[in-house]
């Protein structure tokens, strides 16, 4: 596989809105629900939500094989050698076969000043959890997210250190 990490910009939205959908509706609705999934994708990912959280300091990369867009991750500096993982999403197809851990492996060589990586993920997306734990992720805390009309994320909080 030729992968590499392409930084996005808003020219780039509609691919990672697409990227979304696909994912998300390949993997979550057996976890949270087709609702909640339209609900979050209506959400977070509609064009003006993805502009603000680039603005707001959100660095996002596309993944690519060759020159084809097959995940998509953000990332957001929050000082002093912490940075926090907003997203990481790949293709389904193409879980299990080294893409998450390139992306992870990539990150971390960008972000050299990086002592601590923090990521949240839900308490049931037990794949998930699983390679976070490989990666050498370990389990914070425990937190549910009030994301409003009666939806909350019920997450694992988890860190890496170095």
């Amino acid at each position: 596989m030729n992968l590499h990490l392409s930084a996005a910009a808003e020219k780039d939205i509609s691919t990672i809105q697409d990227l979304a959908r696909e994912i998300w509706n390949d993997h979550y609705p057996a976890i949270i629900g087709r609702e909640q999934v339209d609900y979050m994708l209506n959400r977070m990912y509609a064009a003006d939500s993805m502009l603000q959280q680039m603005q707001s300091g959100q660095q996002f990369f596309l993944v690519m094989e060759n020159e084809n867009p097959i995940g998509f991750a953000s990332v957001e500096n929050k000082g002093q050698g912490k940075y926090f993982l907003n997203k990481c999403y790949i293709k389904t197809t193409l879980q299990r076969s080294g893409v998450g851990s390139y992306v992870i492996h990539e990150i971390l060589k960008k972000y050299e000043d990086c002592r601590e990586l923090r990521l949240q993920v839900n308490r049931q997306n037990y794949k998930a959890i699983n390679f976070y734990f490989k990666m050498g992720f370990v389990i914070e805390q425990v937190a549910d997210f009030d994301i409003g009309d009666g939806y909350f994320m019920n997450d694992f909080m988890m860190l890496l250190k170095r």
